[in-house]
C-alpha cells in the first residue's frame, strides 16, 4: 500500500509512544504571508491530522515570530516606515489604522482564511505575548549562565567567533526602541547591559519582556517550553551548520530537551523568482481562494516530497495545475485510467491527503479550467448557457452526462457556480489578454484573402450537413478542409477568430466554434450578416 510521506513521518513519531504530540510551527510577521512560508502551518496540521489517524492526541500550533525586529519595509507600505526599521513588529503601529498594530494587519488575511483550509485544530501563539506573559524567564535565566558554552556552540559554525563578552540576548534600546542594533555584554540578576549603535548604552529587566533571546536560542527554548515534538521549516534552517544544527545542540545541551522531528521543506517561487514581502513578489492563500478550492492548494503543496523545487505561476500555467488536479480527481473515482496500478496508489493517495475531510463518495462536480474560461466568455457569464455548452461538448462527467441545469442537486449546482466564480476571478485577475474575448455581436470589419473566405464558407457547409459528437472529430473535419484547400492551419484559424472575435488569435478553435450557437457561426461563416 502507497503511503504519502505526511503519514510515513507520523508513523514515525508515534513510535514515541507519547501522550501528546505537539507539532509546531511558526511565520515571521515581516508582511503578507504567502504560500510559501504558509507552507510551515499547512504541512504541520497534515501530520497532525495523520497522528490523530492513528489514534495518537495530537494538535498543531502556530507561532506567530512577531517580536522579531523590522528588516525591510514590506510592500505596499511607503518608505515613511523606514523609521521603524529594527524596532518589534508587535510594537509597529499599523499601516491603515485598521488594526491594533502591524502584526494584526498582516496576519489576519492570513489567520482568517486557515478554517477554510480545514486547519481548525489549531492553537495560535505570539511571540510578543510570550514574552510579556514571562513564558521565557526561565529559559533566559538559563541562557544568561549558560552564555560562555552557547558562545562556543556559535563559533563552532561562525568564521568570525563572536566577542568574549556576548551574551544570547537582544536588548530594546530604551533610546531608539530598536532591537537589532544593539549588543548585550553583561548581566547582574535580571538586569542586561547594552549597548546601541545610536549610541545610547543602557539597562533592561529581562523579566519585563524589554528583550528577547537571539533567534537560535529562541528557537531552542521554544521548543521546550511549548514541549514540540515535530516541526516543519524552510531548507535554509535546515542548512549544514544553520538555525536548525545550533538550536538542537542548543536544546539538547542546554534545556536538557530532545530536539524536534525536522521537516525542512522547499521554497515556493512565484513565476520563477523567490517571494519577497519587501519587493510585493507573493501570491497570498487569501488570493488562491479566490480563483480555486483549497483542496487545491493542499494538492500543490503535498503532491511532492517538501525538498522538491516547486515554482507558481497564477498565469496559464495555473490552468495545468488544475488539469493535474482534475485528472487526479478523475483516476480517483474511476472516472478515467491511470497509466498503470501504481500511478493510480500515488494518485489516489495525493488525493486523499489534499481533501478537506473525508472523501465524497462521488465526485465532486468537475468541469475543465481551460474549457470553462472559454464557455464563460462565450455565455457572457450565464451559468444555464454556461452548462449548456459544457453539455454539448461532452465536458460533464459521465452521471451528469443526461442531467439539465435546473435538475442539479444542490451540492452540484453549488460547487458549479463555485467553479464560475473562481474562473470569473481568474479571467479579472490573472488571465493572459490573448486569452481574453468578446463575441463580436456585429460583423467585425474584416480583411480576408480568397482562400481564407473559401476555408469559411466550406466550414459552414460542414457544419449545416455533419454532426459532430465532440471537438476531436470536428478538428480533424477542420483540417480536411484546410489540407484541401492547401492553406497552412494558422491562416485557416486566423479567419475563424477575425469573423468572430475580431482578433488574429483566441481558444482552440474546434471546441470554441462548437460550443457558439450553430445557426449564429453559420450565417457568420457566410458573412449573411
Amino acid at each position: 500500500m502507497t503511503k504519502h510521506w505526511t503519514e510515513r513521518i507520523a508513523e514515525e513519531l508515534y513510535k514515541q509512544g507519547k501522550d501528546e504530540y505537539i507539532v509546531g510551527s511558526g511565520t515571521s510577521i515581516s508582511g503578507s504571508i504567502h504560500i510559501g512560508n504558509s507552507c510551515d502551518v499547512f504541512i504541520a496540521n497534515a501530520i497532525s491530522k495523520e497522528l490523530r489517524k492513528l489514534g495518537a492526541n495530537s494538535k498543531t500550533l502556530w507561532i506567530a515570530d512577531d517580536y522579531d525586529p523590522l528588516r525591510k519595509v514590506p510592500y505596499p507600505l511607503p518608505e515613511s516606515y523606514e523609521k521603524y526599521l529594527g524596532q518589534p513588529y508587535y510594537e509597529i503601529p499599523c499601516p491603515e489604522g485598521c488594526c491594533d498594530n502591524f502584526v494584526e494587519h498582516f496576519q489576519k488575511p492570513f489567520t482568517s482564511t486557515l478554517d477554510q483550509f480545514d486547519i481548525e485544530e489549531l492553537e495560535i501563539k505570539s511571540g510578543a505575548q510570550m514574552y510579556k506573559s514571562g513564558a521565557y524567564i526561565e529559559a533566559t535565566k538559563i541562557a544568561l549562565e549558560n552564555a560562555d558554552r552557547i558562545r562556543e556552540i556559535f563559533n563552532q559554525y561562525r568564521e568570525h567567533p563572536l566577542k568574549e563578552d556576548w551574551l544570547p540576548y537582544n536588548a530594546i534600546c530604551s533610546e531608539c526602541g530598536r532591537l537589532n542594533t544593539t549588543e548585550a555584554y553583561d548581566y547582574d540578576g535580571v538586569n542586561v547591559k547594552y549597548r546601541c549603535q545610536c549610541g545610547h548604552e543602557g539597562e533592561v529587566d529581562y523579566t519585563k519582556a524589554e528583550g528577547k533571546l537571539t533567534w537560535r536560542v529562541e528557537w531552542a527554548a521554544r521548543w521546550k517550553i511549548l514541549n514540540i515534538v515535530c516541526e516543519p521549516f524552510g531548507k535554509d534552517h535546515a542548512a549544514s551548520g544553520g538555525s536548525y544544527d545550533v538550536s538542537k545542540i542548543i536544546s539538547e545541551e542546554i534545556f536538557d530537551y530532545p530536539a524536534p522531528f525536522p521537516v525542512p521543506y522547499e521554497w515556493i517561487t512565484l513565476d520563477g523568482d523567490a517571494m519577497s514581502k519587501s519587493k510585493g513578489v507573493f501570491f497570498s492563500p487569501d488570493a488562491w481562494l479566490k480563483i480555486a478550492k483549497p483542496e487545491t492548494l493542499n494538492y500543490y503543496i503535498f503532491r511532492n516530497k517538501p525538498l522538491k523545487p516547486k515554482d507558481f505561476t497564477p498565469k496559464m500555467g495555473f490552468l495545468d495545475l488544475m488539469d493535474q488536479y482534475d485528472r487526479m480527481e478523475r483516476i480517483t473515482y474511476g472516472e478515467e485510467e491511470a497509466s498503470n496500478e501504481k500511478e493510480k496508489e500515488k494518485l489516489s493517495k495525493i488525493y486523499e491527503v489534499s481533501q478537506l475531510g473525508e472523501m465524497a463518495e462521488e465526485m465532486p462536480f468537475q468541469a475543465s479550467y481551460r474549457f470553462l474560461s472559454v464557455a464563460y466568455q462565450i455565455a457572457n457569464g450565464d451559468e444555464a448557457k454556461v452548462y449548456e455548452i459544457l453539455k454539448k461538448n461532452n465536458q460533464l462527467q459521465s452521471r451528469l452526462a443526461d442531467v439539465e441545469f435546473d435538475e442539479l442537486n444542490d451540492t452540484d449546482r453549488t460547487d458549479f457556480i463555485a467553479r464560475l466564480g473562481y474562473i470569473k476571478n481568474w479571467l479579472d485577475t490573472y488571465a493572459p489578454k490573448f486569452v481574453k474575448f468578446q463575441v463580436m455581436k456585429k460583423m467585425p470589419r474584416l480583411e480576408l484573402a480568397d482562400d481564407q473566405k473559401e476555408f469559411l464558407s466550406q466550414l459552414a457547409d460542414v457544419l449545416e450537413n455533419e454532426t459532430f459528437d465532440n471537438d476531436v472529430a470536428f478538428h480533424d473535419r477542420m483540417y480536411e478542409v484546410l489540407e484541401a484547400l492547401e492553406m497552412k492551419p494558422q491562416k485557416a484559424f486566423q479567419a475563424i477568430y477575425k469573423t468572430i472575435i475580431g482578433k488574429k488569435q483566441g481558444p482552440r478553435a474546434a471546441s470554441f466554434v462548437l460550443s457558439l450557437d450553430k445557426d449564429f457561426v453559420i450565417k457568420r461563416f457566410r458573412f449573411e450578416e
